[in-house]
């Protein structure tokens, strides 16, 4: 397992970019992520930058706005105009037997579109175009916090970890003072029996932690398409602070969720204009030259033909496009207003968290400690029975991982504010 994490623990506060950090597009995005240097420790900023680098989720994404991008290119383009030439009156009967009689004629045709339908056209697939690179960015973003709250996520594993190994090796160091409490006749060999099998449970939970050490770093590389391990931790931990207490606002015009809405309003009111000129009909304008074998003669054709919209003016379509250009912008101010509230409920998950762990940490924290010691030490001097003692200890374990859940929560809490408003670390990219 390819996991390095030393125990320094040093506070590494992010700056707050409040709406300025989102990539426009995936324009930046690579699509090969062979560049990363697995040599350098992976930090929190560095897993962000990478997943908005290298997920194949945000690659498709990008690859598909391309692809849109030379959709719109091809909808400008002009409709290519057509060569016909025809042969007629020959191998007929009578005076028309044979090829003494035919005519010969090359006409060149083409259409014209009206009601300016090839700039709108366009202008619609650029839209579509804009929606779809809006749509990466979401993609981008979504596995750029999925990148970090797994990050996080492995951190706390690894100190759950350690929490785990430490507690397993207490409960192996109080075996040996039950065991010369058993040896000196002051307690009884059960006691003995029961410290020990303590013990061994508090080392089976310390290799299932381990193991989920080694879980969360591969689900941790897998957003960005590695099948295995490939970084190294960095050995600071860095503390995720909270942006202005957590009453920055976000700009809410370059979320990529409410600019993919916005985005898709606009493709939607391209579309219906686009529909709206499908009432307009196409003209054909061609002209060609004829000749006739009989005399050698040769003459000029010029035509038009111009469908008659009798039955079909485009008007359902239209109608249907309009509609669904009024879905699109409700769609916007409903992302608006929940991006909103989703911020005023995670400032308050902040505050609410970084209390909870303030408490845990200068209180809970503490006096458990200090209890299982004196537990600890009355038993040694048998002012205490065994039971006290492994509830104390029991009571100390618990309130250690209490503390690195508390200390999850206001991480992952304060990480998805941050990338609510667009501050540090969304969105990097690979140094």
């Amino acid at each position: 397992m390819k996991i390095l994490i030393c125990s320094a623990i040093t506070a590494l506060a992010l700056p707050v970019m409040a709406g300025t950090a989102y990539a426009q597009g995936c324009s930046s995005v690579y699509v090969s992520a062979t560049d990363y240097d697995q040599s350098r420790p992976l930090t929190l900023d560095a897993a962000i930058a990478r997943a908005a680098n290298a997920s194949p989720e945000v690659l498709t994404a990008a690859l598909e706005a391309k692809a849109s991008s030379a959709d719109a290119d091809q909808a400008s383009r002009w409709l290519n105009p057509s060569l016909s030439v025809e042969t007629e009156n020959f191998a007929g009967s009578g005076s028309l037997e044979g090829f003494n009689a035919y005519e010969t004629t090359l006409v060149v045709a083409q259409t014209l579109q009206l009601g300016d339908k090839r700039r709108l056209s366009e202008r619609a697939a650029r839209a579509e175009a804009a929606l779809a690179s809006a749509e990466c960015s979401v993609r981008s973003l979504e596995a750029q916090k999925l990148a970090g709250e797994l990050y996080l996520e492995l951190r706390a594993a690894y100190d759950m970890a350690e929490v785990a190994q430490a507690s397993a090796d207490l409960a192996s160091e109080f075996s040996g003072v039950v065991q010369r409490r058993v040896d000196a006749g002051a307690s009884a060999p059960p006691e003995l029996l029961r410290a020990r099998a303590e013990a061994a449970a508090l080392q089976a939970v310390a290799d299932g932690a381990r193991g989920q050490v080694e879980a969360k770093g591969l689900a941790l590389a897998s957003v960005w398409g590695s099948p295995e391990i490939d970084f190294v931790l960095s050995g600071t931990a860095e503390i995720v602070t909270d942006p202005a207490g957590g009453s920055a606002q976000p700009d809410s015009g370059v979320h990529p969720s409410l600019a993919a809405a916005k985005a898709g309003a606009t493709a939607r009111s391209a579309a219906t204009d686009r529909a709206r000129a499908g009432a307009w009909p196409d003209i054909t304008v061609s002209a060609g030259v004829r000749r006739f074998e009989d005399t050698g003669d040769s003459a000029f054709l010029a035509g038009v033909s111009v469908p008659l919209p009798v039955f079909d003016r485009n008007q359902d379509a239209t109608r249907a496009a309009g509609l669904r250009t009024q879905s699109a912008e409700l769609s916007a101010q409903t992302v608006e207003a929940r991006l909103r509230a989703e911020q005023a409920s995670l400032a308050a998950q902040v505050r609410a968290a970084k209390s909870r762990l303030q408490r845990l940490e200068g209180e809970a924290l503490p006096l458990a400690e200090e209890a299982y010691t004196a537990a600890a030490e009355g038993y040694r001097v048998g002012k205490f029975d065994l039971t006290a003692t492994l509830d104390a200890r029991r009571s100390l374990i618990e309130t250690r991982a209490a503390v690195i859940d508390a200390r999850l929560a206001l991480q992952t809490y304060t990480l998805r504010l941050r990338a609510l408003i667009g501050a540090a670390p969304f969105e990097g990219e690979i140094q």
